[in-house]
């Protein structure tokens, strides 16, 4: 298999430049029908948000499932001086965010810029014990609009309402072959997902397997793949590898998932991933994922649907914060997947 960079950094840079917090579809969900359409895929569109296509090939059908929504914030309240008292859509916790910039989506249609800051702001006008104090969503973190608002009844002439959404700019950038940014989880594997439809495409490589691919709308809130193609037998989330002291996960290689926080992976379909990692050379670990992880391949289990389900992905630092991998870890991904899927490597 070819891993062309070049088109897989595009995609991902297209794809990161979208506002997609759980709930903000539309627009990304757009991106990808057009991206299928132009390699030539059947698909569906998911009644609550969400793309299913259908690649064909023979065999037993199988669902690789990569998401398109990100974690963000939801505005709380409005505040009396004009500043958004916000909560987390996902796991975005504060610590992650102050002093982030970020984009708001109000329900009619406006998008507004702000910030991200601590309450007070200003380290000069702060009080000694209030400067050490952890940021804190419901006491000492407030958005504030770059917007000349001096009150709650300024912001909500512009529209702002309890309820709207806010997302976070990624900040993508390059050092050597490390990317780094919000939001590569997932969006570095839904990147992946569309390079290697292409190559599929391109080259004609054959499919072990009937594949269907599942840009899933929900997965950070935990109902992603809760319906799934009524024949599928499994299902095989691509999602990141956290890396942390107690994880054998690393940025160079590919993690294949045993465990999370749920339970353990289908035992026969997980020993199928490491047979294709070995019969492939491909640089991979095994690794378990507790106490705070899960992937949409829980979720299509936890549905009830009778299915295998397996996961994997890139080893990535700093979950659900400024994320880094390393294009080692993105090529193994890559490879492992053409290694379990298709005839031909």
């Amino acid at each position: 298999m070819r891993f062309d960079e070049a088109n897989y950094l595009g995609q991902l840079k297209a794809l990161l430049e979208i506002d997609s917090t759980t709930g903000l579809y539309a627009e990304i969900q757009d991106y990808i029908t057009s991206q299928l359409d132009a390699l030539g895929y059947p698909y569906t569109l998911c009644r609550k948000g969400g793309v299913i296509a259908c690649m064909g090939g023979e065999g037993e059908p199988i669902v690789v499932t990569a998401h398109l929504d990100d974690i963000g914030l939801m505005v709380r309240a409005v505040n009396d001086d004009g500043t958004l008292q916000v909560c987390k859509v996902g796991g975005l916790y504060p610590f992650y965010c102050t002093g982030m910039n970020v984009r708001l989506h109000t329900r009619g249609g406006q998008v507004y810029t702000g910030t991200v800051c601590r309450r007070p702001a200003s380290v000069h006008v702060t009080e000694e014990e209030l400067r050490d104090t952890m940021p804190d969503y419901r006491s000492n973190v407030c958005v504030v609009l770059d917007q000349p608002v001096r009150s709650a009844q300024d912001t909500r002439a512009l529209g702002i309402e309890t309820g709207d959404l806010l997302a976070l700019e990624p900040r993508f950038t390059r050092a050597g072959d490390y990317i780094k940014s919000h939001f590569l989880d997932d969006k570095a594997l839904v990147a992946l997902v569309l390079a290697w439809m292409q190559e599929v495409k391109q080259a004609k490589l054959p499919l072990k397997r009937k594949v269907y691919v599942y840009f899933a709308a929900y997965e950070e809130i935990g109902h992603g793949t809760s319906w799934l193609p009524e024949d599928a037998v499994d299902i095989l989330a691509l999602d990141i590898a956290p890396t942390g002291p107690d994880q054998t996960s690393q940025e160079e290689k590919v993690s294949i998932f045993a465990m999370d926080s749920r339970f353990p992976y289908h035992w026969e379909m997980t020993n199928e991933l490491v047979s294709a990692a070995k019969a492939a050379g491909v640089d991979y670990v095994v690794d378990v994922f507790t106490p705070h992880y899960g992937t949409d391949a829980d979720t299509s289990i936890i549905a009830g649907h009778d299915v295998r389900h397996a996961a994997m992905g890139p080893g990535t630092a700093n979950s659900h914060g400024y994320e880094r991998m390393h294009l080692d870890g993105i090529r193994s991904t890559y490879a492992l997947l053409g290694a379990y899927l298709e005839a031909k490597i």
